[in-house]
């Protein structure tokens, strides 16, 4: 496949990049530091990626670029097959409410700039006949919860957004796939303790690329995931109210 990646430097980005790498694809990376996207282009071409792995500056902070970056992605590849989306930012909720210019900015990055970075790329793909839009979202979306109000807040945003997008494109030939990480050990949650079920970006990685690989519009990962939400989902509000989760 032919595959661009925002935010393939670093944690789960940065596995997933690494699985595509080693059966073959072709990548194109997209990301804010120069430095580390070269860095990162040569790690990936060492593990055996397709071509010269190209990359260019892509800051969701700033989308007038996202035209030109996508752009540059689909030339270097000869076409997209996927673009896949794993930047985004997070903090605590106690740190959050602390700074009300640190929540303004992860709430615009986590929901409005990356639902338009998704248009840009979702135009480009439909433009090409089609292909796979592949998106981090978080379990934190799937209801609210005391300790991530806000994050979970950006999340579900996104995710309601993936799940539209979907219904209108599918048919059209768009694949949309929506990944729900749990807790992931990673630098984004380094200094906090680690829950029960806490998963590692390789084995992440292992369910996107399957994930990508059959269309599955939603996957959760570590798999767990999936049942602990359905039952937080299920538990009435005054519960919810009580706990800590």
């Amino acid at each position: 496949m032919n595959v661009a990646i925002l935010g393939a430097t670093r944690g789960m980005g940065r596995a997933v990049a690494r699985r595509l790498a080693e059966r073959g694809d072709a990548l194109f990376l997209l990301g804010r530091d120069r430095e580390e996207l070269s860095r990162s282009a040569v790690d990936l071409e060492q593990r055996g990626a397709a071509l010269p792995v190209g990359s260019a500056v892509c800051d969701l902070e700033r989308p007038a670029g996202f035209v030109t970056a996508l752009a540059q992605a689909e030339e270097r590849l000869a076409g997209l097959d996927a673009v896949v989306v794993t930047a985004a930012q997070f903090a605590t909720q106690e740190a959050l409410e602390a700074n009300a210019e640190r929540t303004r900015r992860l709430l615009d990055v986590n929901f409005a700039r990356t639902v338009e970075f998704c248009e840009r790329a979702r135009e480009r793909l439909l433009a090409g006949g089609g292909g796979t839009l592949c998106v981090f979202s978080s379990v934190a979306g799937d209801r609210g919860r005391r300790p991530v109000v806000l994050y979970g807040a950006s999340k579900a945003g996104l995710t309601a957004y993936l799940e539209g997008v979907d219904h209108k494109f599918h048919g059209e030939g768009l694949r949309v796939v929506c990944v729900k990480p749990g807790f992931v050990k990673t630098s984004m949650t380094a200094g906090l303790t680690p829950p029960p079920f806490a998963g590692e970006p390789d084995a992440v990685a292992r369910r996107v690329v399957r994930a990508i690989d059959r269309g599955t519009p939603v996957v959760y990962a570590p798999a767990i995931w999936r049942w602990i939400l359905l039952l937080i989902r299920l538990l009435p509000r005054a519960v919810m109210r009580r706990i800590g989760f």
